[in-house]
């Protein structure tokens, strides 16, 4: 059967303990996911008090989990920084008590701003990897890129996480020469996102049963009016995640993503047959207070403290919660989503 729901979470490919793809009726649906981006393991990170008080059965990082930009081959700082996030009571608490699955964006790939031309990504990814504790049998220790899906819950109540890898294969954005807006939308259809391997891939994946699928992008999908990374750059490639999203029948999606060092809600109402919902949770750790930038596509105003995201999901009345909340747990911004006005 053709997927009824979607989620698609922005922000970059993840990781899991789980490795695989089966699945046991008996399995209990999620209901609470949490998510969040930007975490400098060299400054405090309070928040994890709260992400752990709100118990979530799946936490998804959605890139800059550290930062460890390089200046050489051996990449010493991005080793030391898993080091010291490893180190740090509340992660190792929050790795013991939930399921994680986590992608990359920049801070973690190795350089601001890098792509496919970052020289030492071969090297970043496997870093990654053994971070993360992916096993050696999983497919992303034999391919390039560390994108990867999972299905969580029963028949009737799957979710399947998408998790993007908008690093390994992406091309170089246009810079304008200015400091703000520092990148224009550049109309070229050879540019990609995430290459022509990952999007054969994505594809495929959407086809697979669910009734939600979370996707996660490291940099926003939707929101526009800025000139920082995201994936309006690429005007072409994001007209291509949404023919992807149409041609698949894939009804029900939602986007998360990170990056911007503050959280935002938005919703496009173009390009799918339906509304997509952008939430973006930045940062846990190296807020922008002052934040306050507002997009065309945005709800609401920007919320620039320490922020984490969530998604509640109420299988009984089909209905959605998505939140972004403060250091202290308390919900500051919220969006509720029937599942029926998704294209279900």
């Amino acid at each position: 059967m053709m997927s009824r729901f979607i989620f698609i979470v922005l922000v970059g490919a993840a990781v899991s303990a789980c490795a695989g793809l089966t699945l046991s009726p008996t399995e209990p649906p999620l209901t609470r996911i949490a998510f969040g981006s930007c975490a400098d393991q060299k400054r405090p990170q309070p928040i994890w008090d709260a992400v752990l008080g709100y118990r979530p059965q799946t936490f998804l990082f959605l890139g800059d989990n550290v930062y460890g930009d390089v200046t050489s081959a051996d990449m010493a700082e991005l080793k030391t920084a898993y080091e010291k996030a490893r180190a740090i009571p509340a992660m190792t608490a929050l790795r013991a008590q939930t399921d994680i699955l986590a992608t990359w964006d920049d801070h973690d790939y190795g350089a601001n701003d890098a792509g496919a031309s970052f020289p030492h990504r071969e090297h970043a990814k496997n870093l990654f990897l053994d971070h993360w504790q992916v096993p050696a049998d999983d497919e992303r220790r034999g391919r390039a890129g560390i994108y990867f899906a999972r299905a969580k819950g029963p028949p009737g109540k799957r979710v399947q996480i998408v998790m993007l890898d908008t690093r390994s294969f992406r091309s170089d954005p246009v810079l304008t020469g200015k400091r703000r807006p520092k990148y224009r939308p550049d109309p070229d259809p050879a540019k990609t996102v995430l290459g022509a391997e990952q999007w054969a891939w994505l594809r495929a994946e959407l086809r697979k049963p669910a009734d939600l699928r979370l996707l996660v992008s490291s940099i926003q999908v939707v929101a526009d009016g800025h000139g920082w990374e995201r994936w309006g750059n690429f005007p072409a490639e994001r007209k291509k995640l949404f023919e992807a999203i149409r041609s698949t029948g894939a009804h029900g999606v939602i986007l998360l993503s990170g990056d911007r060092h503050f959280g935002a809600l938005y919703a496009r109402k173009a390009g799918v047959s339906y509304p997509l919902y952008e939430v973006t949770s930045s940062s846990l750790n190296r807020p922008w207070r002052d934040a306050d930038e507002r997009g065309p596509r945005q709800i609401g105003a920007a919320y620039g403290p320490e922020n984490f995201g969530t998604v509640d999901i109420d299988w009984t009345n089909r209905t959605v919660l998505l939140a972004l909340r403060d250091i202290d747990g308390k919900i500051v911004r919220r969006q509720v989503v029937n599942l029926s006005e998704l294209g279900g």
